[in-house]
């Protein structure tokens, strides 16, 4: 009785699991019919929409966001070329020789 309980649970969930790769399947060839088959503007206008990107519309907005970066990039270096310095420049390791 188990397992007879278990074989229909299992059909029952890989039925909707099938169900539901055919809606994703179906969602992502429209979405991709919708915008020319283009998977670059797909996912451009996909996190537009989720607010991950934000449409640089002026000169003046795509300046604003290039500069963020820039001072990201530049802390970065200022706090890894020390480490990579030190690094570079430690004392080698003297190994004793056996006799």
């Amino acid at each position: 009785m188990a397992a007879n309980t278990s074989k229909t649970a299992s059909r029952i969930i890989l039925a909707a699991g099938s169900m539901m790769c055919l809606w994703v399947a179906a969602a992502l060839t429209s979405a991709l019919s919708q915008v020319g088959w283009s998977v670059s503007e797909l996912a451009s206008q996909y996190m537009v929409a989720i607010g991950m990107v934000k449409p640089l519309h002026t000169l003046v907005d795509y300046y604003t966001h290039i500069k963020g970066i820039e001072y990201l990039i530049c802390v970065a270096f200022f706090v890894a070329f020390p480490v990579f310095f030190k690094y570079v420049n430690k004392a080698p390791k003297t190994v004793a020789a056996i006799k």
